[in-house]
């Protein structure tokens, strides 16, 4: 069965940046919940029950009608968390592979995160924005609710969760603001060890 990740820092290991409440209950509440109601879905489909979340997001059409949604919404939660908690490190260079390819294709990283970051603010409702790497070239999309890159084919590098829940206890309505500080907590490290992997 679907199980948590451990995370590999305490809960105020980002402050000021991202709060210590926040992340808690970000991680120990809705990240659990999607674990949980995903192996609930899948509890009598044995097959299903064998394959990674990973597996099951990039192959949606396999899944049984009744319980397809089910899968995206949760098992895309599942995905998306995990992805997301090793993102977030304080203090790491803008630097690598990556750091080079984004300058190339946006032109500056001043560029690409004025890019990144007014994708994210304008995203309507609940959902992520992801840096991905679409057929070889880099590209800025925005998925609704906890859909997936995978689900499309693309390879995700980089994610920002802008669900209220992710921001609201420290910014309020002040989405721009939570994204801006966000940068402060990208870990470049493991972003490029995703491109350097995709590539």
């Amino acid at each position: 069965m679907h199980t948590l990740p451990k995370l590999t820092y305490k809960y105020d290991a980002l402050e000021p940046y991202l709060d210590k409440e926040t992340m808690e209950i970000h991680y120990s509440k809705h990240h659990q919940t999607y674990v949980d109601k995903l192996n609930a879905t899948i509890k009598d489909h044995k097959d299903l029950e064998k394959k990674s979340a990973e597996d099951l997001i990039k192959n949606l059409s396999i899944i049984p009608n009744e319980i397809r949604a089910k899968v995206k919404n949760f098992g895309g939660g599942h995905v998306n968390h995990t992805f997301l908690w090793p993102l977030m490190k304080k203090d790491v260079q803008f630097k690598g592979e990556i750091a080079e390819a984004i300058k190339k294709r946006f032109g500056s990283f001043e560029k690409f995160k004025e890019e990144f970051s007014n994708t994210a603010i304008t995203l309507f409702g609940s959902g992520w924005a992801w840096l991905v790497l679409n057929n070889g070239e880099l590209e800025i999309i925005t998925t609704p609710n906890q859909d997936s890159p995978l689900s499309q084919g693309k390879i995700p590098l980089l994610a920002i969760d802008v669900w209220e829940h992710q921001y609201y206890l420290k910014w309020r309505s002040n989405r721009a603001g939570f994204v801006a500080e966000y940068f402060n907590v990208v870990n470049w490290e493991k972003v490029n060890e995703h491109y350097k992997k995709a590539k």
